[in-house]
């Protein structure tokens, strides 16, 4: 079984409403292979695909929004807001060594995980028709972000 990666949402986030890519990867630094780069989708659609994918495969999967820009200049505020979030979260970790390893901190969390029942069962993925009708939603969501 491989891993999947999102992005934990309140449900009323809008970010939620975006088209979302899935980016498989080797799981293990023993496989070296370029990345395959899927989408736009639905998220739904998007998280069915990755589970389906990774259920009986030792493959990383990421599921992540895609944030259609208009302008050199929203790119560059996302890419300062990203930036901004690597240095908080770099003082947080710098914070969390007062109180402990943060390596066995994950640890404890791996362990605790594998003491678990397994995981269910995939989510079914969507058929092509299903996934057809979310890109034409797609479609309509992306034009009327110009206008």
């Amino acid at each position: 079984m491989g891993a999947l990666v999102t992005l934990d949402l309140p449900d009323d986030s809008p970010i939620l409403g975006l088209p979302w890519i899935i980016t498989f990867g080797p799981l293990g630094d023993a496989d070296e292979w370029e990345p395959v780069v899927c989408g736009p989708y639905e998220r739904p659609h998007a998280l069915a695909l990755a589970e389906a994918v990774v259920a009986d495969e030792q493959l990383m999967a990421v599921v992540e929004p895609l944030l259609p820009a208009l302008s050199a200049e929203e790119i560059r505020s996302e890419i300062a807001a990203a930036q901004i979030a690597a240095e908080d979260e770099a003082a947080q970790i710098d914070a969390a060594d007062l109180y402990g390893d943060f390596e066995d901190t994950i640890d404890e969390e791996l362990e605790r995980a594998a003491e678990q029942e397994p995981s269910p069962e995939p989510a079914t993925p969507p058929t092509p028709a299903e996934l057809h009708d979310g890109f034409v939603r797609i479609a309509k969501l992306l034009a009327s972000k110009g206008a």
